[in-house]
């Protein structure tokens, strides 16, 4: 982990720092990048689409496969791991939610195998009412032999211990009487929220500070998608905010940290301004767990600096139009209200 400091402003920035990356990761990072913007306007919607297919980009593309690893891996689970060690709290299970933290588990291990066949691999070893596995993860030099369903043989409880080796912050939904409720998960990348405070809330009152969404209906449309949701089904869609920073962890917790630096940003020349307002995209995925029943709720962060998207001219005209045209009181949730035309005039400048 690096931290930036500005000590014209007083802004530092905690995170992973890209002004200093090497150009084969810069480049890999845009790349992979996924631009949340396939209109020149955005409102919030369920917006969701089938899983596991390729989306091209001006730039690369992204999405074909659930569970991503990229150059990013190991430095993000360290931070993870630091943020768990200061702050438990960001790792809960309540006790109806073990059965689905197992199911979470294998599921999760298979899609890493699937998509990193080289450096990871799932084996089954016995079968029967308590399966053997062996589990292993080369870049992380893990190789583990577990039965399922009994925790004494893992290192830790197997959300946690899975959420330590993907990038993506996991949250288990459990379902009953119609509705979902937040029960169990490992979130330490959150975007201005807390899971910490969430856990064991419905879906309805997690999402309730969200302008838009109880009165346009959206919210009601995507429980509604979600509790119809077969086993094995995968479905994915897009979230976005910008962050200043390269900081993963904007949770509510933090805020006294990196809340300032929304106004510090003003202050800052064009050049610094360009590489610290980041673009944020959350790639978000809903799967129905085959055994519990319970719905895994993926939510992987990426971000790129303005000065990365303006490389690509789409990116940059179509970023402007869409922070240009937001509604204030999207603008207000989102937290960049104070900052969004001065984004907005880069990005038009940058062309």
């Amino acid at each position: 982990m690096t931290t930036t400091s500005l000590p014209r402003t007083g802004l530092t920035t905690d995170g992973l720092d890209l002004t200093t990356a090497d150009p084969e990761r810069r480049a890999a990072l845009v790349a992979g990048f996924p631009f949340p913007f396939p209109n020149p306007t955005y409102r919030y919607s369920t917006n969701v689409e089938p899983a596991g297919s390729a989306v091209v980009t001006p730039a690369g593309q992204w999405g074909d496969c659930v569970v991503d690893v990229d150059v990013e891996y190991t430095a993000e689970l360290a931070e993870r791991a630091e943020i768990l060690e200061r702050d438990p709290s960001r790792h809960a299970v309540l006790p109806h939610m073990r059965v689905a933290c197992w199911d979470a588990m294998l599921c999760l291990m298979r899609e890493l195998a699937a998509a990193n066949p080289a450096t990871m691999e799932l084996t089954l070893l016995e079968t029967g009412s308590r399966p053997r596995y062996r589990w292993r993860n080369d870049v992380l030099g893990i190789d583990t032999a577990f039965t399922y369903g009994l925790e004494s043989t893992l290192p830790a409880e197997p959300l946690a211990w899975i959420g330590q080796q993907v990038q993506e912050d996991v949250v288990l939904l459990d379902q009953r009487e119609g509705e979902l409720f937040g029960d169990a998960g490992v979130v330490t990348f959150a975007a201005d929220w807390s899971f910490g405070f969430d856990v064991g809330m419905s879906f309805l009152e997690i999402h309730g500070p969200v302008p838009r969404l109880h009165a346009e209906g959206v919210i009601t449309r995507a429980q509604a998608f979600l509790t119809r949701l077969q086993p094995g089904e995968v479905y994915r869609r897009t979230n976005w905010t910008l962050t200043i920073g390269r900081r993963l962890d904007v949770s509510t917790e933090l805020y006294d940290q990196w809340g300032p630096d929304r106004e510090s940003i003003q202050l800052l020349d064009d050049t610094a301004f360009g590489a610290l307002v980041h673009l944020r995209t959350e790639v978000q995925h809903l799967i129905r767990l085959p055994e519990s029943g319970a719905v895994m709720f993926l939510i992987r962060s990426y971000m790129l600096p303005l000065e990365e998207v303006a490389r690509v001219e789409h990116w940059r005209t179509r970023a402007a139009d869409v922070l240009e045209e937001l509604p204030q009181d999207m603008a207000d949730y989102k937290g960049i209200a104070k900052y969004r035309d001065r984004a907005v005039a880069w990005l038009r400048a940058a062309g």
